[in-house]
């Protein structure tokens, strides 16, 4: 009899909890003290086993897990603003999403995506490279793990341990990011050139653009195996350079040490890259352009003040890929520039998918698409909160923009592998 009386009164005293607060909310609208770190906070929960839902399209793309104190301990720890709410306000919650009417939808983040980023694990170029990375930036700032892998661990097949690859600020091409001209002889630059060609040397490679091609196939192959690749700035347009430039010499010698096939512009296979189609290079080795994919030369005539790019609408319920990399507390977002700062929409392949583009210019700044099993994102610029990151100027603060709108897309991006409902419905 005492025995039933206790296993009763738990009960009770388990209902009673649940019924108080059994559910934790992190809203993403403009309610939200810190939309970065609610990332990290989501993939946190992933690796410690636990699960999110992904409330598409409601308050901001919000997150909702069970009430745990311990989640409860590390929003508060990281700053991130939180509601604990009943069960029964979250079957409303859910009810509400369901409705045919709503433009909302549900998805379960079950697994922390293990992350790499295409960068050197040191600074072994110069010690003062000039340059950093806004997903990188992100990363650390959202307290979200990553491995650093560059080309020996990519020709090395590490990339199969991984389900969410970044290319870092790069140059596929084999070109230095074309910064002859004006860096030639900064120590930085001069640096860079050495341990690239010492690499390739040691690799078995004749020219860094050789070694740089094969990385770029590696990176097709996991792609096309079910991998995700993220990409900003001038490792979007240069990958798909090198991918149709296969064969072809494009690099004038001051790069590789001969000149360019004359004839390279005719040989280019654009049936080999991903988004881009019909561009044409940019054969001055003096000029700080790879072909007219970017469209830097279109914003640079937008003031400032005024240069946004808009963020589409599509279907939670249908369209989960692209409502989930889109998912934002804004629809409307400040440009910012790059050495690839957007794309011209006329040299964008019929199957890409445009997720975010300026209205006023009509050029594309978020581009995404299937490949094979995987998926790839480009999105063009250097860094989202700043605005004309110069070469040499200090990395990007994070803790003064913990709200910010463009570095939000990159994390979407980041927690997309998590996520249970990936494939783009026909």
């Amino acid at each position: 009899m005492m025995k039933k009386i206790f296993i009763t009164s738990c009960l009770l005293l388990l209902s009673f909890q649940f019924s108080q607060a059994a559910y934790l909310l992190i809203k993403m609208n403009e309610e939200q003290k810190d939309h970065l770190k609610a990332y990290g906070v989501a993939y946190w929960i992933l690796e410690n086993g636990g699960t999110v839902d992904w409330l598409l399209n409601y308050e901001g793309g919000s997150f909702a897990m069970k009430n745990i104190k311990a989640i409860a301990d590390e929003c508060q720890i990281r700053g991130v603003s939180f509601d604990i709410i009943p069960d029964a306000q979250y079957t409303l919650i859910l009810t509400e999403i369901a409705s045919p009417e709503q433009n909302m939808d549900i998805v379960k983040l079950e697994k922390s995506p293990k992350i790499a980023v295409y960068t050197p694990s040191e600074k072994p170029r110069h010690p003062d490279l000039p340059w950093d990375d806004a997903v990188t930036l992100a990363l650390e700032y959202a307290e979200i793990p990553f491995d650093k892998l560059y080309d020996e661990e990519v020709l090395d097949e590490k990339l199969a341990e991984y389900d969410w690859l970044h290319l870092h600020h790069e140059d596929f091409t084999g070109q230095y990011g074309k910064f002859y001209r004006a860096y030639r002889n900064r120590p930085w630059y001069q640096s860079q050139v050495k341990y690239e060609e010492d690499k390739a040397k040691r690799l078995g490679y004749g020219k860094v653009s050789q070694m740089k091609l094969n990385v770029v196939h590696k990176i097709r192959d996991y792609v096309i195996g079910g991998g995700f690749m993220f990409a900003m700035c001038s490792a979007t347009d240069s990958y798909d350079i090198a991918l149709a430039a296969e064969g072809v010499d494009i690099c004038d010698r001051m790069f590789d040490g001969d000149g360019p096939d004359p004839s390279a512009q005719g040989k280019l296979d654009y049936t080999k890259t991903f988004a881009f189609k019909d561009f044409k290079l940019v054969k001055n080795p003096m000029e700080y352009e790879f072909s007219d994919i970017d469209a830097t030369d279109i914003r640079s005539k937008v003031p400032e003040n005024i240069d946004y790019f808009s963020l589409f609408d599509f279907s939670a319920k249908w369209d989960p890929v692209p409502t989930m990399l889109t998912q934002c507390h804004k629809k409307i977002i400040k440009g910012f520039m790059g050495q690839t700062t957007s794309y011209r929409k006329s040299l964008i392949k019929s199957n890409i998918l445009v997720m975010g583009e300026s209205k006023a210019t009509s050029d594309a700044k978020y581009i995404h698409s299937e490949l094979g099993l995987g998926f790839f994102t480009f999105y063009g610029g250097h860094d989202p909160e700043d605005y004309r990151h110069y070469v040499g100027e200090p990395e990007t603060d994070l803790s003064l923009h913990p709200n910010s709108p463009g570095y939000r897309l990159i994390l979407n991006n980041v927690l997309f592998p998590a996520a249970k409902k990936r494939k783009q419905k026909t």
